[in-house]
């Protein structure tokens, strides 16, 4: 008998709960912004000890495994190290030491002393080794940032997981903010701060220390700009400087340094923009080759070798070496800007200052960390005074001090009955039960109360100065003195004014060479060059098409286009690619940007327009007009320029002269006039509609318009004295589809 197939019962599946609806408004304050306060206050904008937390944590590290002296250590053990602060993976922390480093040469003054490759900071390609190769310790300028770090000069923080301290900031002996090139990017802001020189720092915040009034022009003559560890160039603009020190925005612009070896032919470029590298270089010097617009250039190499940098450029024989580099400056990063965006962390806010603003800031806080350093040797001074004072009463009967040790039954109560011997505390008590035997004597104990005089001297003046602003900056002059004595260099980057430096126009840029220029009625350009033109000089033309304009200039030329709907429109010569007579060209209404079926009519050079010079208008109606150049003349050379002529009728032809023109207009009925065009009336209105010129009945129009036409039309019978003028016969030589006519 079949067992019954036992039916299983489907859960019923329910409809997911709906979501509860949460305000955007709400997921940005709870998720977004705590995110992005951690970017800007723990990773991309340094503070005004001129650290980011990652570079801080370094130094830091390799501080306390005494690293100041002694001999180098593998940097694999460095940034083991440094992951007890800094819990990222072992590649940023070693990539954020090669910027610190000396072989990296990204800083004015390198923190840390390095042995191995580390890479350049001016290349992006040539790369650092690998933690386990190279060596590093601190270098001697570190003794400048952790001056007072041990005397309790910043406050100490517990790392990320409380198993040791590390500072919040490093009390930095000088205003490292700006000694120091920072970039960093965050949410929302940024921050780039360039590099000043050591000396010049100095010298400015001292001035600054003595008189907190100094006024910018002053500041500026002592910190007079930016000094780059790549060397190179500044063009000295004291009022863009200005906006720098002032604000903390704006731009300084940099150029390379090169010398010319005339011997070798060739240009070394030994210095280049802080901002660039040569691979960006070289790359842009590769596609003005490839263009043909760097055909003074024969090669161009990168040198550089244990000597330093060197970028060599060869260049052709009769080659201005000045000229060139002036064209590449133009052309290419040789000549690059930095742009300055200063935002520090000023008590864990970001704020854009000045130069002036963040050496008032660096000056609080140095005072504060002098105080805190001061404050620290004075209680140490204090604690051993009182100890000495303690050590002095046992001098008035060192027997009894003795008697009272040796006496005394059990070790705990020594102290206590030293202090009821001698009317003396606690500590002084255990400082005199721990003295060794041998030192209870009156010469020991005498020479050690004579420091009491010269303790409670400089507890005085411990006290004087921590309490008296004034010397607490006297401090600080006196040790910004020191480290300018000790480590103060010449300026890597030169200055150079900006009115010693000779712009090139925007002319000398584009390579000059003879070409003749081509437009056809149908609205194709070609630019050929007269080397392509030798032995062939027969136009490829479109079925049907015919050359309307044709003339002879130079590369550097500018160009007037006017088109059948009124408009202007203005080229340069060198925007065109060169082609050969048997191409077709550049459609020139795709080429300009024209409007939907808008074709050129006329092409002329741009010229500086002479006096008497005019447009000739004809129109389809019948109708023509004359119009001086100068009712065209702007102030701007616009590209575009529209309302150039009445649009009332159609355009039939343009010309553009000085001197008067025999025309013909012929009609669609082929009958034409033969006028002087004096016989048009001048208007100054550039949108007059004209006068009749050539009487049409109904349904005609004027189909041409020329000034050269001996070899299309037998014009006989057709020269009119007075307009308007009925047209006469006219007779089409060779016109198309007849046979050819042979002279008898």
């Amino acid at each position: 008998m079949a067992k019954k197939r036992k039916t299983q019962t489907v859960p019923e599946i329910l409809p997911p709960a709906p979501a509860t609806p949460q305000p955007i408004t709400e997921t940005i304050e709870k998720n977004y912004m705590p995110y992005v306060m951690s970017v800007i206050v723990s990773r991309a904008i340094p503070e005004i000890d001129g650290f980011k937390p990652a570079h801080r944590k370094l130094l830091y590290t390799m501080y306390k495994m005494g690293l100041m002296s002694g001999p180098r250590t593998k940097s694999a053990n460095v940034v083991g190290a440094t992951m007890k602060l800094n819990p990222h993976g072992d590649a940023a922390i070693y990539e954020t030491m090669v910027r610190l480093t000396r072989d990296n040469e990204a800083l004015l003054h390198p923190f840390v002393d390095s042995k191995g490759s580390f890479g350049k900071q001016y290349s992006s390609s040539t790369a650092y080794s690998a933690a386990r190769y190279t060596e590093v310790r601190l270098d001697s300028f570190c003794h400048e940032i952790f001056r007072g770090i041990d005397k309790n000069a910043v406050e100490m923080v517990d790392n990320y997981d409380a198993t040791m301290k590390e500072p919040v900031l490093l009390p930095t002996a000088f205003p490292n903010i700006l000694v120091t090139p920072n970039m960093g990017i965050a949410v929302g802001m940024a921050s780039n701060i360039c590099s000043f020189n050591l000396s010049e720092i100095c010298d400015g915040t001292i001035a600054l220390l003595k008189n907190p009034k100094l006024s910018m022009d002053k500041l500026m003559d002592l910190i007079k700009a930016p000094d780059f560890p790549g060397g190179g160039y500044l063009i000295y603009d004291r009022d863009s400087l200005r906006e720098v020190f002032e604000t903390g925005s704006g731009s300084v612009k940099l150029r390379a340094r090169y010398i010319y070896d005339k011997a070798e032919g060739c240009i070394e470029v030994l210095q280049i923009p802080y901002s660039t590298t040569i691979e960006q270089i070289m790359k842009k010097m590769t596609e003005l080759v490839k263009e043909g617009k760097l055909k003074e250039v024969s090669d161009f190499r990168d040198e550089t070798d244990i000597n330093g940098f060197k970028l060599t450029i060869d260049i052709r024989r009769g080659t201005d070496p000045d000229k060139l580099m002036a064209r590449l400056f133009k052309q290419t990063p040789l000549e690059d800007s930095f742009k300055c965006n200063f935002n520090v962390l000023i008590d864990s806010a970001p704020r854009q200052m000045g130069v002036r603003e963040i050496l008032e800031e660096w000056i609080r806080f140095r005072i504060g960390c002098v105080k805190r350093e001061l404050t620290f040797e004075l209680g140490k001074k204090k604690d051993k005074l009182h100890l000495l004072l303690g050590l002095g009463k046992i001098l008035l009967d060192i027997d009894k001090a003795i008697r009272i040790v040796r006496e005394t039954a059990k070790e705990e109560d020594v102290i206590p009955n030293l202090m009821a011997g001698f009317k003396i505390d606690e500590i002084q008590a255990e400082y005199i039960a721990e003295i060794k035997l041998r030192y209870l004597n009156r010469e020991y104990i005498l020479n050690r109360i004579k420091e009491i005089e010269d303790l409670q001297a400089e507890i005085a003046e411990l006290e004087a100065i921590i309490g008296d602003e004034l010397k607490l900056k006297a401090v600080i002059v006196k040790q910004l003195t020191e480290i300018k004595k000790k480590y103060s260099q010449p300026r890597k980057t030169q200055l150079i004014y900006a009115d010693e430096v000779e712009e090139l126009e925007e002319e000398d840029l584009i390579e000059n060479y003879n070409v003749r220029l081509i437009l056809t009625r149908e609205g194709y350009f070609k630019k050929i060059t007269f080397a392509s033109l030798r032995g062939n000089d027969e136009q490829k033309l479109k079925d049907g098409d015919e050359v309307a304009f044709s003339i002879d200039t130079d590369n550097r030329a500018e160009l007037l286009f006017l088109t059948d709907r009124a408009q202007l429109y203005r080229a340069r010569v060198s925007d065109f690619d060169p082609v050969k007579a048997s191409a077709m060209g550049d459609f020139l209404a795709s080429k300009l940007g024209m409007e939907e079926g808008e074709r050129p009519i006329f092409m002329r050079l741009d010229t500086e327009v002479q006096e008497d010079e005019h447009f000739i208008f004809i129109f389809a109606n019948g109708k023509g007009v004359r119009v001086p150049l100068t009712a065209y003349q702007t102030k701007s050379t616009r590209r575009k320029q529209s309302g150039i002529f009445s649009t009332a009728s159609p355009i039939v032809a343009a010309f553009c002269t000085k001197d008067p023109l025999e025309l013909l207009l012929v009609s669609s009925a082929e009958r034409a006039i033969q006028i002087k065009s004096a016989l048009i009336p001048m208007k100054t209105t550039r949108t007059a509609a004209g006068v009749q010129l050539i009487n049409l009945k109904a349904g005609q129009t004027v189909i041409e318009a020329l000034d050269n036409f001996a070899e299309k039309f037998d014009t006989q019978g057709c020269r009119k004295l007075k307009i308007p003028a009925a047209g006469s016969p006219v007779i089409r030589k060779n016109a198309p589809g007849e046979q050819l006519k042979l002279d008898e």
